[in-house]
């Protein structure tokens, strides 16, 4: 099979309008998370990791938000490739406005035609686990010769339907995001558009290496320890590496006080010496369905030029697993998960080409 090339990225996220915006952020030490007020049962004030970019108009905002991630990953040449649209809200935010009906069909569509792509389009709906699932469904057509170039684009756009869904469920942090620490009491959301462009004709520094996806809905809004260490077995066998060879996971680890535990001795069940840790859940949010995009063009740019994102808070010991300090040396392959709504757990490998 031909490799699989990360052979452009781009990313708007709470840190900044691209890749190297959202670096100088976490170089800085991070951005600060704007409030949120909730009226009803669940009244109060919430953080929120929202895009730094104003537009009275939500599709507009949308529309111009989209073609500068696009751009960004290079996506103009492959116009007649695959798009793989990776959502878990749609365009919510536009339908709350009255800027639109709920119709996923022209949702679609209306990317499209701002993107001016004339090749097939997908669209992918897992939850937070979105836009991995996307990744595996471009490589599935890779590997197979259907295609040659792909994009995956992760659209994540602000709405109170999320907010709101989350708030109900307890599931809120009312202060911040703290991955596998000491004192986290829950998830802090945020807004992304990620794109990451796959080829393999065009060589680049990553390649999609493998990965899978398992599904439990035994806990339909948790993750299963069992699924957590069945997803890195078989994300680590497609792959073709060996548990040792992995240098370093980027966890889901958002905050949640039994999700953020179970995770972690899923982990620790599936690698006999657990590699090093990461999470960005508390730089940039939890941005749902454009997640696994969104952190994978954060962490390979991160990798590349020695970026770190600051972890103030003090870890849970009880877990049994920390997150990395420092960046760690020579990181050639890591492992990039997210866990999701529904029971998806997905991993991929990406490995220095």
């Amino acid at each position: 099979m031909n490799p699989i090339h990360l052979a452009g990225r781009g990313l708007a996220c709470s840190l900044g309008l691209s890749v190297e915006q959202a670096l100088a952020t976490l170089r800085q030490g991070g951005s600060q998370a704007s409030q949120v007020t909730l009226p009803g049962a669940m009244a109060g004030n919430y953080p929120f990791q929202g895009i730094p970019y104003s537009q009275a108009d939500w599709n507009e905002r949308a529309r111009e938000l989209v073609q500068r991630v696009a751009a960004e990953a290079g996506a103009q040449p492959i116009r007649d490739g695959v798009l793989l649209i990776a959502t878990s809200s749609f365009d919510i935010g536009a339908v709350e406005r009255c800027a639109t009906q709920m119709d996923y069909q022209a949702f679609a569509d209306k990317i499209a035609a701002w993107l001016d792509w004339s090749g097939r389009v997908h669209v992918v709906n897992t939850a937070c686990t979105s836009s991995l699932n996307a990744l595996l469904a471009a490589q599935a057509l890779l590997r197979s010769g259907a295609a040659a170039d792909a994009l995956v684009l992760g659209v994540e756009l602000d709405n109170r339907l999320t907010l709101g869904g989350f708030a109900a469920l307890q599931l809120l942090s009312r202060t911040a995001s703290q991955p596998f620490g000491a004192q986290r009491d829950g998830l802090v959301l945020g807004e992304a558009v990620a794109a990451l462009r796959l080829s393999t004709r065009d060589p680049a520094l990553w390649k999609l290496a493998g990965g899978a996806n398992v599904v439990d809905g035994e806990q339909p809004t948790g993750a299963s320890v069992r699924a957590v260490n069945e997803m890195c077995a078989r994300a680590l066998a497609d792959s073709g590496a060996a548990a040792d060879s992995i240098d370093l996971v980027k966890v889901q680890a958002a905050g949640s006080p039994g999700n953020d535990a179970v995770e972690a001795q899923g982990l620790r069940e599936a690698f006999p010496v657990l590699p090093p840790l990461v999470s960005l859940k508390a730089a940039m949010g939890h941005t749902m369905g454009a997640s696994g995009a969104a952190e994978i063009a954060l962490l390979t740019a991160c990798l590349e030029q020695g970026v770190w994102p600051a972890c103030g808070h003090e870890m849970d010991a009880e877990l049994g697993v920390g997150l990395a300090p420092a960046m760690p040396q020579n990181v050639r392959r890591f492992m990039a998960t997210i866990l999701g709504f529904g029971g998806s757990h997905a991993s991929v490998v990406l490995e220095r080409a």
